[in-house]
């Protein structure tokens, strides 16, 4: 066992449920570690509550040792060897010295073995960073140099990646995401190993393979993940591959489309809805573009893009509510939005259905997009933080930029005696294009007046 001493740039403050789990087992006679990515983020000074302990204990002492104890469990892997055990309210995992068996999937072990020691276990884990264990008196276990890895900022996996990968193919989008979310670099064996066995990631489900891209969307780095490992992506997301290396040749950008879009990712916001608009907002431009002379154009890029993105993220189980949230955003992203509070209210009306949430999500797309071009393109990005003001000024004068807000509503127009119809709505909707013109105020008995011309209008139409 290669056992490394606490130090003073080493010691890490374990939360109170992890100490008394290891307290519960080691009370018991068992030998317990914390372990994995909660060991890997404190030591990068990373917040985090979610506490994995691996001990030598087999899960049914454990689970008799804790409900000794008066805590409570559950068995939601002990064909693994875990147990999950609920302590101040917050779950551990506590899962027994174990190595694993062969992969004849590709993604889990057809049998596992329970083992005696912790170096036994670490052996069996995926990258080196995630293989370090610690115990708050005996210090780190560290047989694979984890430690200096976190140290030099390095992604490597616990042994030949090749043999890593083909047992758990999932392994290689988690190299994609630690990327993202740590900015480590990537270790050059590792990621050789992830170009050549990305076609192993067929046998991970898309729902775990929708995950591992919801991270990495999220990180912190993820412009930089997307440009090193954007040949394994491609595998999961094929779009990708026509977007690298494609040249736009305009005065407006300096980037290929791959590049431009991870850096519009990169300076969107890190919430989920914005960060897939900023992913699929351009992924029409290889297909929709056409050339003058020596610059290139893209008309109609959004409407490529998004019908490239319904596919994907139909592809990928989204649930159709957030799909359509994105695709909204991916429609209008190149739409030009003078910031006046009368602009403002048509989008938000017309094009967003009153949803002022997402209005702000397509600021902040549309500032993230001029961050991402050429310099001069830069000033943009202003326009779109005033029109987030513009909008907080609506919102708070509470104008009317939506049929939910006007004073009336089809009930009525009905009592003028308009016919139930489409003409009740096109009378509705030309009050609240009055209201949003400013031609008309949002007070009921102006907007029946204007109702009742409208429908003796549509009568006299009629004969």
């Amino acid at each position: 066992m290669k056992t490394l001493a606490t130090t003073a740039n080493h010691i890490i403050d374990l939360p109170s449920h992890a100490l008394a789990a290891l307290e519960v087992l080691e009370s018991a006679g068992f030998e317990a570690w914390c372990v994995g990515g909660f060991i890997r983020d404190a030591l990068l000074g990373r917040a985090g509550n979610d506490v994995d302990i691996a001990c030598s204990a087999h899960w049914r002492q454990a689970q008799a040792s804790f409900e000794a104890a008066g805590y409570r469990t559950h068995e939601t892997g002990v064909a693994h060897g875990t147990l999950t055990v609920i302590i101040e309210g917050h779950p551990v995992e506590v899962t027994t010295y174990r190595c694993d068996g062969s992969y004849s999937d590709g993604r889990h072990p057809d049998e596992v073995s329970f083992v005696s020691t912790i170096d036994e276990d670490l052996a069996r884990r995926d990258f080196t960073i995630n293989a370090i264990a610690y115990h708050p008196i005996r210090g780190f276990v560290d047989e694979f140099d984890g430690l200096a890895d976190l140290q030099t900022r390095v992604i490597r996996t616990v042994g030949d990646p090749k043999k890593r990968f083909a047992e758990d193919a999932l392994r290689i989008l988690r190299a994609c995401r630690f990327k993202s979310q740590l900015g480590f670099s990537l270790d050059e064996e590792t990621l050789s190993a992830m170009k050549s066995s990305k076609s192993m990631l067929r046998s991970v489900s898309i729902e775990r393979v929708t995950h591992e891209i919801d991270l990495l969307l999220l990180g912190d780095h993820v412009h930089d993940a997307l440009m090193e490992t954007v040949d394994v992506l491609s595998f999961v997301l094929p779009e990708l591959a026509s977007m690298k290396g494609f040249d736009q040749r305009t005065p407006y950008h300096i980037y290929d489309v791959l590049e431009h879009t991870a850096w519009v990712i990169q300076h969107t916001p890190p919430e989920r809805l914005v960060r897939w608009a900023a992913l699929i907002h351009d992924m029409g431009k290889p297909a929709a573009a056409f050339e003058d002379g020596d610059v290139r154009h893209f008309y109609g890029h959004a409407h490529v893009s998004v019908d490239l993105g319904r596919a994907l993220m139909t592809r990928f189980l989204m649930a159709p509510a957030f799909r359509d949230r994105v695709l909204t955003l991916v429609k209008y992203h190149d739409d030009v939005i003078s910031p006046d509070a009368r602009a403002v209210k048509r989008v938000l009306g017309r094009k967003l259905g009153g949803d002022a949430d997402l209005f702000r999500s397509l600021c902040d797309l549309k500032r993230a997009d001029a961050l991402s071009q050429a310099p001069h393109c830069a000033p943009r990005a202003e326009v779109a933080q005033e029109l987030k003001r513009v909008l907080d000024e609506i919102l708070e004068s509470k104008d009317a930029f939506s049929l939910r807000q006007l004073a009336v509503n089809g009930r009525d127009i009905l009592s003028l005696g308009v016919e139930a119809g489409p003409r009740v709505g096109t009378i509705l909707d030309a009050a609240l294009e009055a209201v949003v013109e400013g031609d008309l105020p949002n007070e009921r008995e102006a907007l029946l007046a204007f109702a009742a011309s409208q429908a003796q209008a549509g009568q006299q139409g009629a004969h």
